[in-house]
């Protein structure tokens, strides 16, 4: 009988330590990953070519808009919170052995704290357990979810050892109920489970009216049977919407959680469940070995030297905006990022990374939608007034380093993203038609991939389309490759001066002129304030120096 799509037969590789060796489910595991090893496995993939920068609107509207899911650009907190994961697994595994009989110890001490009506922990006290548990706290949008499940993803969801004929769970992530019920998460565990391994325990246990403690002790038979390596609960803020449980409630029942089930345990939320912890610090309790990552925003620096070269290293939020600058599908893209633009695109994002990477592809299909067909600061400001409101209080409690503003407004979202994507995807359209109403070549794809691709070299389109037509005209035979070095031959020729009258553009079109062009410059300066964006001995003649040198 095959197995489930979703099942591996396990391969058993030297774990490399010791206290892992001869422990089936350790070595079925894939290899500890170092560094390199982390990034690669993290790194979103994300597919640019610079010659789709000059496709059509709608075209590179989709492009843009993969950022959304594709882009993951690994940090220090990722890496940290990886080799973490990483360690709670395997340390978890060391007390629980298929091929010692140490896991078989347990289920039949699991089996026994159920006969009991989970009233006798202490006769199993002596049980070796190694597993650890975590919590992870930050603000909406930080990326902690999206992170774990990244790591999660590193390892099989589930693993069958035919020699044992045993199954494996590596990992297991569930999420509070919306209702804020202990019992409810619960059987959202249950619930995973049958998911997972397309089994029945829900409706076995949700029948009968367990109370939370026994469900926390069939749950620790279930964790046990299955080998879970650990237990992601996501969203545990929500369980401080249920009024009727106290924080000492709560915190008693994560101390079961890890004591009873005995698998490591990753507690993920916003800073609303913040203060579970803190009573667990102030309370000088450690039975459930607790440790906490506060998941902050990234900050913007300070630049610090390296002291092998003497060069100023770059921060962590000049590495990702780099990166994520790359990935630009704008026909007038700046290839290098402006200060000015980073310290606005952090200013308005406060280095929430989903705010980041929402507001650049924002702004990038307003360009599009504007003919503007670059990101700039007037720009960023623009969007970030009239697309991100919903989140505005969240970030200005950030702006102020307030906590307690900080815990009130953690949980906000940004809802409609993918409606206002669409409509600037809309807009882009609107404008691409009123452009160019006529479908240029005639569908000729030679032509229009011969157009693209100089375009990317810098030539300019209106005086593309009649060479690339003679070209076709004249040689119809020839190779992409070679009707390009002739039409880059015609290109440079110098053509023969005409008396022609000076073009006039629009006010309202200065925002498309190149970025040098003093107009350009006029349409996204503050009103009043185009001279403070000048500098001297580039668009103004530098008088303070020129009297210095004339005495």
């Amino acid at each position: 009988m095959p197995l489930p799509e979703n099942f591996i037969d396990a391969i058993y590789r030297d774990p490399g330590l010791e206290r892992y060796r001869g422990n089936p489910l350790i070595e079925a595991l894939p290899p500890v990953m170092d560094l390199k090893a982390m990034k690669a496995s993290l790194t979103g993939k994300v597919d640019f070519n610079h010659q789709d920068c000059f496709d059509k609107g709608h075209l590179r509207a989709h492009q843009i808009s993969s950022l959304l899911d594709d882009f993951f650009q690994p940090l220090s907190i990722h890496r940290q919170l990886e080799e973490k994961i990483s360690i709670l697994i395997r340390a978890g595994y060391v007390g629980r052995n298929i091929a010692d009989g140490s896991l078989n110890r347990k289920m039949q001490e699991g089996y026994k704290r159920i006969m009991s009506g989970a009233t006798s922990d202490y006769r199993f006290s002596q049980s070796n357990s190694t597993a650890k548990s975590l919590s992870l706290i930050g603000c909406s949008g930080s990326g902690k979810s999206s992170t774990v499940n990244r790591i999660l993803a590193t390892y099989p969801q589930v693993i069958y050892h035919p020699k044992y004929n045993f199954i494996q769970l590596p990992y297991l992530r569930i999420e509070c109920p919306s209702d804020g019920s202990l019992k409810s998460l619960c059987l959202n565990f249950f619930r995973e489970v049958d998911r997972t391994l397309h089994t029945e325990y829900e409706k076995t246990y949700a029948r009968k009216r367990h109370s939370p403690e026994v469900l926390l002790s069939l749950m620790g038979q279930v964790a046990t049977q299955r080998a879970i390596g650990v237990l992601v609960i996501d969203e545990i803020q929500r369980l401080t919407l249920k009024r009727s449980v106290s924080k000492e409630a709560m915190l008693e029942f994560f101390v079961a959680l890890v004591n009873v089930i005995g698998v490591p345990v990753v507690l993920v939320g916003t800073p609303k469940a913040r203060p579970i912890f803190e009573l667990e610090l102030q309370a000088g309790r450690r039975s459930a070995g607790f440790g906490s990552l506060f998941w902050e925003p990234m900050q913007h620096g300070p630049t610090r030297v390296d002291p092998r070269t003497g060069m100023p290293r770059r921060t962590e939020w000049q590495a990702f905006t780099d990166k994520l600058w790359q990935y630009q599908w704008l026909t007038n893209r700046e290839e290098v990022l402006s200060d000015a633009v980073r310290d606005c695109w952090f200013d308005l994002s406060q280095g929430v990374l989903d705010i980041v990477v929402k507001l650049f592809v924002l702004a990038q299909m307003r360009a599009i939608s504007t003919g503007l067909e670059r990101i700039t600061v007037k720009l960023l400001r623009t969007v970030y007034e009239q697309e991100l409101k919903p989140v505005h209080p969240m970030l200005d409690a950030l702006r102020r380093g307030d906590p307690e503003l900080i815990t009130k407004y953690s949980d906000l979202q940004l809802p409609g993203i993918d409606k206002r994507i669409l409509q600037l995807r809309k807009a882009i359209d609107e404008r691409q038609a009123k452009q160019e109403p006529d479908q240029p070549f005639s569908g000729n794809e030679t032509a229009s991939r011969l157009h693209t691709m100089l375009q990317a070299l810098g030539c300019e389109s209106k005086l593309l389309q009649p060479l690339i037509e003679n070209a076709l005209k004249d040689y119809p035979k020839l190779s992409i490759p070679e009707l390009s070095s002739i039409i880059l031959d015609w290109y440079h020729k110098p053509a023969k001066p005409k008396k022609t009258k000076p073009e006039t553009v629009k006010v309202a079109e200065w925002g498309t002129l190149p970025s040098e062009d003093l107009r350009f410059k006029f349409s996204q300066a503050q009103k009043g304030k185009l001279y403070e964006e000048l500098t001297y001995g580039a668009e103004l003649f530098d008088v303070p120096s020129w009297l210095k040198k004339v005495g």
